[in-house]
């Protein structure tokens, strides 16, 4: 495995897969890698010739009040998991490389990013946008791959690529939990014994509500009211928003038809978690 940390040596190693006809699968992380981030590469590594991680920790798409100071930053463990994941080479730039002095471009979706995440955290998808568009521009993979955990990014990069005809196709894998549902996430480390505990409180209010659609229930209120209580039937959980919505627009639906998402988020103690489920009604 090798590890590039410039924007010219990753451009250099891309070129010389590009010419030789492979295809270059890509798996763009924070670090903290976890086994949602294995079977992105797994996928990576049965669709595609050559795969590349990125770990950067992106400034961008953090608030002035979130946690980029404690995001867990384990490089030498994330090293040693790509190394046994076979990943051909780890991107694994600073801050400075991506950012240099000056720099002023920001690259942002519209209407998509003005709920949900969006609202929450302001800003937060404009650098999710901005990075991406400069780590495609950079590593020319022909498919880059995402986790479900993350839906509304998932729709938000799609929609950018399409927007800006970057070549490269989306992919989204489906979301890895652990034994209890929990999804895994790099914040989960956060998480003290009883709120890990108490985390299992957004999966039940994911599937009690699925469990409902699934059985003929079309009420958006009544959903949405079995999502609220089991949440808040958690003392150690705090509900940020819950939604029903529409799965490629992102918007809030009235009426139950076909397919709809499920969209939570949820702190636990002071750790802010994410979820959602695709429900295809009958």
């Amino acid at each position: 495995m090798r590890t590039i940390r410039t924007g010219r040596a990753i451009r250099a190693w891309a070129l010389e897969r590009r010419e030789s006809g492979q295809k270059i699968g890509y798996v763009p992380t924070m670090g903290a890698l976890h086994a949602g981030h294995a079977s992105l590469i797994r996928a990576a590594k049965r669709a595609t010739d050559a795969v590349a991680v990125s770990i950067f920790v992106n400034p961008l798409q953090f608030g002035p009040r979130e946690d980029l100071n404690q995001y867990p930053r384990p490089v030498v463990e994330d090293l040693r998991f790509c190394r046994q994941e076979d990943v051909e080479v780890v991107f694994l730039p600073h801050v400075r490389e991506i950012y240099p002095g000056n720099f002023q471009t920001r690259v942002r979706v519209t209407k998509l990013t003005e709920r949900y995440e969006g609202q929450s955290r302001p800003g937060h998808f404009e650098g999710v946008t901005t990075v991406l568009t400069k780590l495609f521009h950079l590593v020319g993979p022909d498919r880059a791959f995402f986790g479900q955990k993350d839906y509304q990014q998932a729709v938000v990069v799609k929609q950018m690529v399409r927007d800006l005809d970057v070549p490269v196709e989306i992919v989204v894998g489906p979301t890895v939990r652990e034994r209890d549902g929990l999804a895994l996430s790099s914040r989960n480390r956060f998480l003290s014994s009883p709120e890990r505990k108490a985390a299992g409180a957004l999966f039940a209010a994911l599937t009690a509500a699925r469990g409902m659609l699934r059985t003929g229930e079309r009420s958006v209120k009544k959903v949405l009211d079995t999502m609220i209580r089991r949440v808040r039937d958690e003392p150690l959980a705090r509900l940020e928003y819950a939604a029903v919505a529409d799965p490629a627009t992102l918007d809030e639906v009235r009426v139950v038809k076909g397919r709809v998402v499920l969209l939570l988020a949820v702190w636990i103690g002071k750790t802010r978690l994410i979820d959602n489920m695709v429900i295809a009604c009958p």
